[in-house]
């Protein structure tokens, strides 16, 4: 299994962390790419504190999982993943602000992260943006439809409660679990089972 795991500026980098964790659990290969925005909010809502063109990696993973993960920084355009002959399993985009969005939408690939999203759309892999925003406006509803016809699917980061989650973890993972479920890396937490409804 081959990904690529971008993390933009809104918030919600614990998607992104968690996502990368269980990526590498379940032995797959990893390309990372971060944008600048991305360190700033890291750092003020995690207390993580990377250069996005040269981060210690050692901050998100363990030596273990050295192997399993490329780092791309957002302005290598000549990377990879910026080419369609690079092959992979699926891109995911988590947090994706509206700002990169807006970029896949309209096509301007200005960066590494929306350079590997359009490839992942002309190619017709999977891509997978888990946006982070509310209320949504009639410009970023628009954005959403335009990729989704594209062939993006589109994931609001709304967890759910049929297991009634007692921590933030809990929820952050119910989001993580439907992203990997529609990345086919097997678990059988990501979806309703009639037995959690009450009664």
């Amino acid at each position: 299994m081959r990904f690529i795991l971008a993390q933009t500026g809104a918030s919600g980098q614990i998607y992104g962390l968690r996502l990368l964790q269980r990526m590498l659990a379940a032995k797959a290969q990893v390309s990372l790419c971060l944008s600048e925005a991305a360190c700033v909010t890291l750092a003020v809502e995690c207390s993580i504190k990377l250069n996005a063109h040269a981060p210690d990696l050692s901050k998100l993973i363990g030596a273990e999982n050295k192997e399993s993960i490329r780092y791309f920084a957002p302005r290598e355009i000549a990377a990879p993943i910026a080419s369609g002959s690079n092959p992979h399993d699926g891109m995911v985009i988590a947090p994706c602000s509206m700002g990169t969005l807006a970029r896949i939408a309209a096509g301007t690939a200005d960066d590494l992260i929306t350079r590997a999203a359009d490839v992942t759309l002309k190619e017709q892999r999977k891509l997978i943006l888990l946006v982070r925003e509310t209320p949504f406006s009639q410009i970023h509803l628009r954005n959403m439809l335009t990729v989704s016809q594209a062939g993006a699917l589109i994931m609001p980061a709304c967890p759910h409660f049929y297991h009634s989650p007692q921590t933030v973890d809990e929820l952050v993972n119910t989001v993580v679990e439907r992203i990997l479920d529609h990345l086919n890396i097997g678990n059988a937490n990501a979806r309703w089972r009639e037995n959690e409804l009450p009664g």
